[in-house]
């Protein structure tokens, strides 16, 4: 790639870190399993080097919390290869990203512009810092059941009716691949003087080939946190932090990781990162092109099927579309007579294929660098025989997705407020004490301080009964729900 001016066939951390391995030393130091000796059952399973790899910090491995050798080294060469300023690792997730992010940018009492289909860490971060949320409501495709992306007009009318929001957070891409008009919302952003935040969880692919939608460090966003163990093949938990510009200081961020981050970062996560950074700068935009064609493929394939459709491109210029990743493989299914969760189920056990998600209405599949043509064709065929077999053909009743409520008391106030468990029946009405969703995709349907709707809980009992795995709710059989006490908030 023209732009890369770092030699990125270099992998520091983990060049440094097989050097460490190959002198045999003497461990006298945490782990305490002993390059595998204290923990034979899982070494002899999952092999006796990954153990070894499982260390400490230490001077020629650098310390994460404070790197000054070949982690830094690593981490500007992520900084080169994405075309930001600075690249912080991160081994707990992009979650934690999305929170530093909010604490980096905003103080206790700050608004910040957020569409209210946001990751649930972005809640997390509210609470943390103590900023102030404006929702957003994003556009929602009823014939699918799906949140899309925002508006650029929506974004303008939060900006103009809070002027003194400090930042505007984006989601690039949608789980379902879709995304806004994000170099227009940068634009509007920092011309009214407000930092902007992105959670491209799904998009670190999108830096390394032509034909993937704008990333946020081209459109100039201020920071980015992306999971490269999502689209970029490194491993779990393991994901990147890119900050850009003058209006966040490094300082800042620095001090905001040292605030949240663990003492004892995982180095097999670490060289995982080190390693699929060199891959996606140097091999990227080949596998990507091989990633994109056999995506294309089989969606044209699954749309030559009977009662399926996989959608994509074509919904490009409706509201909240402005553009699409193509390696999101979202399938609908209700014309089957199925739900999506259905769907996954007999995929999993009749197939023995696995989704990465399911809702309602749709599955969604992630294809990536390790995917290949023949594991699509064994989707492609599952699905023809699920068609051929089926006799249902109608879905009676669907449950509409319902909106987005209203928030009566600020996430941070909500989580130290008195609560009690009522009957979710007796629920309406009132303030919700807990946030619940579906996960994945980990976006609330309802939010902590938020007003609970008769339309939320049909949707939260259709989904409990069709077995989708919920979580935040104290009650895992959905009978009662927390709420907020009267006394502390607001009449």
């Amino acid at each position: 790639m023209d732009r890369l001016k770092l030699n990125q066939n270099r992998t520091p951390l983990f060049d440094a870190l097989k050097e460490y391995i190959n002198t045999q030393p003497t461990p006298f130091h945490v782990p305490g399993h002993k390059q595998g000796r204290g923990i034979l059952e899982f070494r002899d399973y999952i092999g006796e080097m990954a153990l070894k790899m499982d260390v400490n910090g230490m001077s020629d491995l650098d310390y994460f919390n404070n790197p000054t050798g070949v982690i830094l080294e690593s981490e500007k060469l992520y900084a080169d290869a994405f075309g930001s300023e600075e690249a912080f690792f991160l081994v707990n997730g992009t979650s934690s990203g999305v929170q530093a992010m909010i604490l980096s940018t905003c103080q206790p009492g700050d608004e910040i512009i957020i569409p209210r289909n946001a990751h649930r860490s972005t809640l997390s971060g509210l609470i943390l810092s103590g900023a102030k949320p404006i929702y957003v409501q994003p556009e929602i495709n009823q014939a699918l059941g799906i949140a899309m992306g925002v508006t650029t007009k929506s974004i303008l009318k939060a900006i103009e009716e809070h002027p003194h929001a400090k930042a505007v957070f984006i989601i690039n891409p949608t789980y379902y691949g879709y995304t806004s008009d994000l170099r227009k919302i940068v634009e509007l952003a920092h011309r009214n003087h407000m930092a902007v935040l992105v959670d491209e969880a799904h998009g670190p692919h999108m830096y390394f080939h032509g034909q993937f939608p704008l990333t946020a460090m081209a459109a100039g966003a201020d920071m980015s946190a992306a999971s490269i163990h999502k689209t970029g093949g490194s491993l779990t938990q393991s994901s990147i932090l890119l900050l850009n510009g003058p209006r966040i200081p490094k300082d800042r961020v620095r001090k905001v990781l040292d605030l949240m981050n663990t003492s004892s970062a995982s180095y097999l996560l670490m060289c995982s990162l080190d390693v699929a950074r060199k891959q996606l700068a140097l091999n990227g935009e080949k596998m990507l092109s091989h990633t994109l064609e056999i995506s294309n493929w089989a969606r044209e394939e699954i749309n030559k099927i009977n009662h399926v459709y996989a959608f994509g491109e074509d919904l490009v210029g409706a509201p909240g579309c402005f553009d699409f990743d193509h390696t999101k493989l979202g399938i609908h299914v209700m014309n089957l007579g199925y739900t999506g969760f259905e769907i996954e189920d007999i995929l999993r056990k009749q197939y023995n294929i696995q989704v990465e998600l399911a809702d309602v209405y749709n599955i969604l599949n992630i294809i990536s660098l390790g995917d290949r043509k023949e594991d699509l064709e064994r989707l492609i065929s599952a699905l023809k025989d699920i068609s051929f077999k089926n006799t249902k053909r109608s879905f009676e009743n669907p449950i509409p997705v319902p909106s987005f409520t209203e928030s009566k008391v600020y996430p941070r106030e909500a989580f130290y407020s008195p609560r009690k468990s009522v009957k979710i029946e007796a629920s309406i009405g009132m303030i919700s004490g807990e946030t619940i969703m579906a996960y994945p995709p980990g976006i609330p349907i309802l939010c902590m301080g938020e007003v609970i709707t008769k339309e939320i809980i049909a949707y939260l009992k259709e989904l409990r009964s069709q077995k989708c795995h919920i979580q935040g709710n104290t009650d895992m059989t959905l009978e009662y729900i927390h709420i907020l006490e009267p006394s502390s908030y607001p009449l």
